[in-house]
């Protein structure tokens, strides 16, 4: 059995946090705001990855009511949706994701996320395919307001 699921995420920009994206800290002024990392591109992710599966979303299996939850780093929640599919004898396919930010370019560090997360998963890096986007300087995203990733995952039983 094949089966696709889509996921969204977005986070606000500010001063004072660590910008992760994709497992790795990149080096820039401002950071994403979250209860967790606010790792949009592993939520992202993960949110395809549970909706594939059909176990609901990450603010279900990892709510931002938790203390446990709080400044969580995101790969342990990739970690652990991992495991949640396994349970239910899926396993990854492949990643399909794109960033959409008008700085910092994220270009230059794809190649790393993609080893990061395919550490975490346990999965061949061509299985994780990631791709970077402007908005042509339009909406929050344009403003450098906040940063948001879409993400398709395809899980196989």
């Amino acid at each position: 059995m094949i089966r696709v699921g889509m996921g969204y995420d977005v986070h606000r920009l500010v001063p004072g946090r660590e910008l992760w994206m994709g497992g790795i800290k990149l080096d820039y002024e401002l950071g994403l705001l979250g209860h967790s990392d606010a790792d949009v591109l592993i939520h992202a992710i993960c949110d395809a990855i549970l909706g594939a599966a059909n176990m609901r979303d990450i603010g279900y299996h990892f709510p931002d009511t938790s203390d446990e939850t709080e400044g969580m780093d995101s790969k342990i929640i990739l970690r652990k949706t991992i495991e949640l599919i396994a349970d239910k004898g899926y396993r990854l396919g492949n990643i399909d994701a794109t960033i959409c930010a008008e700085r910092p370019k994220m270009n230059p560090h794809i190649p790393a996320m993609q080893q990061c997360m395919a550490q975490v998963i346990g999965c061949d890096p061509d299985q994780i395919s990631i791709k970077a986007t402007t908005t042509e300087k339009l909406g929050f995203t344009g403003r450098q307001e906040g940063i948001s990733a879409y993400a398709v995952a395809l899980i196989e039983k």
